[in-house]
């Protein structure tokens, strides 16, 4: 019993000591430069991007508006207005990827929607919806490029 009660308080012991260690620091000049509130978060519109209506598209004509799909990711990317894009992998339902556009409104998610060719095209189809998230998130795509050997 004796050795429990010994054991318990170390773990304890540690666990305060650890968690005093790796205790991090509010910095309100990121949080500023990020839009973040009070908790770290701010809105963002969340994107789930469907297979369109377009079925009659040849594979030059697909290709092509694809292509100008990419451009536009990095662009918008570039300016900060896409902080997280991808596709899904295969999979039983329509959904073939994903935006998360760095604004507020569903009305500025919606214009930028309005500059993806594949989408113009009804390759694809856009369904919004507001979402709130960390304010960390803006930082992604500075650190994905970082990380991504060959660039798209």
């Amino acid at each position: 019993m004796k050795k429990s009660i010994l054991f318990i308080a170390f773990l304890f012991a540690g666990y305060i000591g650890f968690s005093q260690e790796n205790e991090t620091k509010y910095d309100e000049k990121l949080a500023k430069s990020l839009n973040a509130d009070e908790y770290g978060m701010k809105k963002y519109v969340f994107c789930l991007l469907k297979s369109g209506t377009n079925t009659t598209a040849s594979k030059e004509e697909s290709k092509k508006l694809f292509e100008g799909h990419m451009a536009n990711i990095n662009k918008l990317a570039k300016e900060g207005k896409l902080v997280v894009a991808g596709p899904f992998m295969k999979n039983d339902r329509n959904y073939r990827g994903i935006y998360i556009f760095n604004v507020e409104t569903m009305d500025e998610a919606k214009a930028l929607v309005a500059t993806d060719p594949a989408i113009k095209a009804n390759l694809l189809e856009a369904e919004l919806t507001p979402w709130y998230a960390t304010a960390a998130l803006q930082e992604t795509v500075k650190i994905h490029e970082k990380i991504a050997r060959t660039k798209m």
